[in-house]
């Protein structure tokens, strides 16, 4: 990735060696699988040639999904994720899968292609809320699948340092770095923490589709597109048109999500600093939510503006409720006791909220970042529903799936500074496991001293499992 000549370089867009981290338990790690897809000579002279050219445009791409790479893309996927409308797991369509996947090449081949609606599910959100979640058919992931490694090969040559979500490489806490590093180094005294409302219900076919040709010309590549994008969706059985809009959890979803901010914010926000900010601007993308990081005050507050003004224009608008100009860094503190004002507002990213504090040491500043609480709520309500679904089964099997649960946690969580909600997760789980264990069966009450042993064989230790930002990436000052 380039980076940008700007007035202030932002630490996300010159930083390329970092550290990998492991998946967490409350966001979906990207898979692996989105590299598959660069393992073919052919997608990577695609790749190459995008990088040589931002202004080329594909004209033939199709013939890059093969037989081989269907296969790839079946072995990529889930094997548990749910079924869609067709009611075919991943085990079953293995069965088949020679027999099969020869037929798929033909019928993508010759543009005989149907995709199926998405199967509609709503999922708990930790405010109470429902998300909605789309399911594809097995063979509509395949294919989604394929489509985006052959659309990866070109896009990830133009998209910008400070994007995020969903890329191959780049990681949640990669973005979190990105924010640590701004707001301890740079000159930032202004934080807006944004939100897109329902980006993903509200993306423009229309739109989405011109700005992807701008970069790919190939009609069949193009029909195929919008035969996902118009396949609708099913609920209860009832089919429903849909006009706008991407279903979240579609293979592919996530990948026309970034093109489609790709275009209207990150190039919009490059050109704005570069024209407009007075001070140091930064910003740092995961997906819809972005963090941005002003010097003035000014070009924080005439950003917002703009910014509305700007995503209207795509049929898109601001959550105004999750979206908040802060006085935050540094000197966030000492300028808000100056004026007899109280503590700095805290803002969320990423499952963390970041706090103005100060070591303990030499009194400077430090950012805190600890677990959101409601997510821990949420948390443990969901490991407590679980557990009780799992009372009858023996010791042995509920220990390692604990395990195996607070370890995904912890991969995520464990962060410098964040080990009292860390042990606070620990805590409560071991006494609901001890209280589920002891109600199961009024002649098979454990006493704490077994429990003890039972503990320390499956439940992990809470120790940091990530590095100071500061460590793990490598920032260019120039």
């Amino acid at each position: 990735m380039s980076k940008l000549k700007i007035k202030a370089e932002n630490p996300a867009e010159s930083v390329e060696r970092r550290a990998v981290t492991k998946g967490n338990f409350d966001y979906p790690s990207e898979s692996t699988a989105q590299h598959v897809g660069a393992l073919s000579n052919g997608l990577i002279r695609v790749r190459k040639a995008a990088e040589k050219d931002s202004s080329t445009c594909f004209t033939t791409l199709l013939h890059h999904v093969t037989v081989d790479l269907l296969r790839k893309a079946y072995f990529s996927l889930n094997k548990k994720s749910a079924a869609g409308v067709d009611k075919v797991t991943w085990d079953k369509y293995g069965k088949i899968l020679n027999e099969r996947l020869p037929i798929l090449y033909e019928l993508v081949q010759s543009g005989r292609y149907r995709a199926l609606p998405s199967k509609r599910i709503w999922i708990p959100k930790p405010d109470g809320r429902k998300r909605p979640i789309g399911i594809a058919s097995l063979e509509d992931k395949i294919v989604q699948q394929v489509l985006v490694w052959v659309m990866q090969s070109i896009y990830e040559a133009d998209f910008k340092g400070f994007s995020y979500g969903f890329r191959p490489k780049r990681k949640q806490h990669d973005a979190l770095d990105a924010v640590y590093v701004s707001i301890t180094q740079r000159k930032v005294s202004w934080v807006l923490d944004a939100d897109i409302e329902g980006f993903f219900d509200n993306i423009s076919h229309e739109w989405l589709m011109k700005f992807i040709e701008h970069r790919i010309s190939d009609k069949r590549i193009l029909r195929l597109i919008r035969k996902f994008l118009r396949a609708g969706v099913s609920e209860d059985g009832e089919w429903s048109k849909t006009e706008v809009g991407t279903p979240q959890g579609a293979v592919i979803s996530p990948l026309l999500a970034n093109i489609y901010l790709h275009y209207v914010l990150d190039l919009w926000v490059e050109q704005w600093r570069k024209r407009y900010a007075r001070g140091e601007v930064y910003i740092v993308r995961y997906a819809d939510d972005f963090v941005m990081g002003f010097q003035y005050k000014s070009d924080g507050k005439q950003f917002q503006t703009e910014l509305r003004n700007r995503l209207s224009a795509f049929g898109l608008k601001l959550n105004e409720d999750k979206t908040n100009l802060i006085e935050f860094g540094r000197f966030a503190q000492s300028n808000r006791k100056e004026k007899g004002k109280g503590k700095p507002d805290t803002f969320d990213f990423l499952g963390f909220t970041h706090i103005c504090s100060k070591k303990r040491s030499n009194g400077s500043f430090k950012l805190h970042r600890v677990t959101i609480k409601k997510r821990i709520r949420a948390t443990l309500k969901r490991i407590r529903t679980l557990l009780w679904k799992k009372v009858t089964l023996p010791i042995y099997q509920q220990g390692k799936w604990l395990r195996s649960v607070l370890n995904g946690y912890f991969n995520y969580h464990a962060i410098p500074g964040n080990q009292d909600a860390i042990e606070c997760i620990r805590t409560e789980v071991c006494k609901m496991w001890h209280r589920i264990l002891s109600r199961r069966s009024q002649k098979s009450k454990k006493n704490w001293a077994r429990i003890q042993k039972m503990i320390k064989t499956w439940i992990p230790h809470t120790r940091v499992r990530h590095p100071y930002p500061n460590q793990r990436l490598v920032v260019n000052p120039k």
